[in-house]
């Protein structure tokens, strides 16, 4: 299972079918967090960002979800774990929210 993970943290952090905009273009710019949740969130409220948060989230709830069929536990349960490893992950100067929800530049 933790192997697993670890696979689809790094395909969700690095994978972004093509856009206007990228996930890593993105993340540098601050125009979105990881969050503790497992899911990226918006920081600014443009087009290709809502755009790209949109996309990238489905993409992680289908995968969060066959890991959790996989593996017979819930799937806010792979979420959670994911969503830890990928704030835990974050690089310098990209934004994670904290359990307050405040956000915060690593």
């Amino acid at each position: 299972m933790r192997k697993t993970l670890a696979l689809l943290i790094l395909t969700l952090g690095i994978s972004a079918p093509a856009a206007a905009l990228t996930l890593n273009e993105a993340r540098a710019q601050g125009r979105v967090g990881e969050t503790l949740s497992g899911y990226i969130a918006p920081r600014e409220r443009d087009r290709d960002t809502l755009a790209l948060v949109e996309q990238i989230n489905k993409a992680r709830t289908d995968s969060y979800q066959k890991l959790a069929d996989s593996n017979n536990i819930p799937v806010d349960e792979v979420a959670k774990m994911a969503g830890s490893k990928l704030v835990e992950r974050a690089n310098p100067g990209e934004y994670v929210q904290g359990i307050n929800g405040k956000w915060l530049q690593k």
